[in-house]
């Protein structure tokens, strides 16, 4: 019975050290396919907490070689995520796209990216920069920006936690609309934080605001208006989107609309074909009810959409 190994590895982006994990197939297992899974929003590790080891073992059984890292200042990695910009982030993609394309029994051309969340935005702004990627995989991406976003996850959590016309669900998201406006004004932590006392911190804010420090608040003001509009236009390979239809953190159907409308511009290249599905009762991470079960076909359309996109990149 064939067995995949994981090791791990570590890879450069400049100054910034990546530490991640490796699967191979095992030997005569291998396709040549290889695939770098990049993790979503905040301090994401290599396993994206427990999301990517079921994703990489199932890649691995398909043949495929797979890369996932520890984001900057996680885990093994050097550097500091919340220092960082998309770009940053995007360079630390490329560099992982390179190092698994020059691996042993991988062939450069059939080597694409795969991003969950907020790594899908990282993903997709790293896949404009470069015409040698095969195809692009978001995982529950937003195609909204990322204060949009945040919005429409906050309201949701309130209303569970609240259910429905509870005063203190208008209140929260009146003074998440103040922060948001501040952040645009790049107001400092110090006047954040006042925002957040003035109104009393209402519990239901903690999800969103607990843990965040002067670090944190720059990274948030940076991120918080990015529109992946413009990224999704210059696509040059083709795009798969997957969404969970019961995801309560992301704007499925707003998403859904901006990537079309994104796929229709004339500028967007004629080779950077859209493929959506969305999994019913699925949520955020593609599972239904347990924990552990993902949905049903999840695995078989991330493993089987590559190999129809025509082959490797010459």
């Amino acid at each position: 019975m064939k067995t995949a190994r994981v090791r791990d590895v570590s890879f450069a982006d400049g100054p910034v050290r990546l530490s991640g994990s490796l699967g191979v197939p095992d030997r005569g297992g291998g396709t040549g396919a290889g695939i770098v899974l990049v993790g979503g929003s905040g301090a994401s590790d290599r396993d994206n907490g427990t999301y990517f080891p079921p994703l990489r073992q199932r890649l691995m059984s398909a043949g495929f070689t797979v890369l996932s890292y520890d984001k900057r200042g996680v885990g093994r990695s050097s550097g500091d995520w919340r220092a960082a910009t998309l770009d940053d982030l995007a360079a630390d993609a490329a560099a992982a796209l390179d190092f698994l394309r020059a691996r042993p029994g991988v062939r450069p051309g059939a080597v694409g990216l795969f991003g969950h969340g907020e790594g899908g935005w990282v993903a997709l702004r790293a896949s404009t920069a470069r015409d040698d990627l095969p195809w692009v995989i978001t995982n529950s991406c937003p195609g909204t920006n990322p204060a949009v976003q945040e919005r429409h996850a906050l309201a949701n959590h309130l209303q569970e936690l609240h259910g429905d016309g509870h005063p203190d669900i208008d209140r929260t998201l009146a003074l998440y609309d103040r922060l948001t406006e501040a952040g645009r004004r790049d107001a400092d932590f110090l006047t954040a934080t006042q925002l957040v006392e003035a109104a009393g911190g209402p519990p239901g804010l903690a999800c969103y605001w607990s843990g965040v420090d002067e670090r944190l608040w720059s990274f948030l003001k940076r991120k918080q208006d990015h529109d992946p509009t413009a990224d999704l236009i210059g696509l040059r390979c083709p795009h798969l989107a997957l969404f969970g239809g019961a995801d309560r953190a992301v704007p499925v159907a707003e998403s859904v609309h901006v990537f079309a409308a994104a796929a229709c511009h004339p500028a967007r290249s004629p080779r950077a074909t859209l493929t959506v599905e969305v999994f019913p009762g699925a949520d955020h991470r593609l599972q239904t009810g347990d924990p552990a079960r993902l949905a049903p076909g999840y695995l078989d359309r991330v493993t089987c959409w590559p190999a129809d996109q025509g082959g490797a990149v010459r």
